[in-house]
């Protein structure tokens, strides 16, 4: 893998993916470390995520659709 850093669209689809997945948790009424904790992660990596500073694991988007139950395509449409 390269350490070039991701080109800006990347980076921009990071921050509105972050952005619908705060906005699901929120609908959810859930706090971020609750949701890490239905999750099975750590609630840094939520933070991340949410700030879309994070690029992680396809598994990880996966059991958060799971524990906020929307589909994942919710949180990574465009």
């Amino acid at each position: 893998m390269c350490n070039d850093p991701p080109p800006t669209w990347a980076v921009a689809r990071r921050r509105a993916i972050g952005s619908r997945l705060r906005d699901a948790r929120i609908a959810a009424d859930l706090s971020q470390e609750r949701l890490a904790e239905l999750a099975g992660i750590d609630r840094k990596t939520v933070v991340r995520l949410e700030g879309g500073s994070s690029d992680v694991r396809l598994t990880i988007w996966l059991l958060l659709a799971r524990a906020l139950n929307v589909p994942l395509a919710e949180l990574v449409k465009e």
